[in-house]
């Protein structure tokens, strides 16, 4: 119902955000900054705040937004390395769940898998 899922796609906002932003706010920075991407398509937008200690998720639920918000008491999120002049930023469920779960980015060697 709620959950996030490998089902859905994953965009990184290449910048930091102020974590007083609510809904609006943030559905401001995806309407004048990620162009080309939509809020209410179903997609899930991702915002860190400058000392990444906490994370905003936006994401539109068929008939209003949900708004997850975790913030660490210790540490830091690690984020992928990436250029603010590039457009949007797509991550996999994997590599979002990495993030919230503290596993070094820098260090993760995945093996070869089949894949259809």
């Amino acid at each position: 119902m709620y959950s996030l899922t490998s089902a859905n796609r994953y965009y990184l906002y290449q910048g930091f955000v102020r974590m007083n932003l609510g809904i609006d706010g943030l559905f401001k920075i995806i309407h004048s900054q990620m162009k080309e991407l939509s809020p209410i398509s179903g997609d899930i937008f991702l915002f860190f705040g400058k000392n990444r200690q906490s994370v905003k998720i936006l994401r539109w639920d068929g008939d209003g937004f949900l708004l997850y918000y975790k913030r660490l008491e210790g540490g830091s999120f690690e984020l992928p390395t990436f250029n603010p002049h590039t457009g949007n930023y797509e991550i996999s469920y994997q590599v979002l769940s990495f993030i919230l779960n503290g596993v070094s980015l820098k260090s993760v060697r995945l093996r070869k898998r089949f894949r259809i």
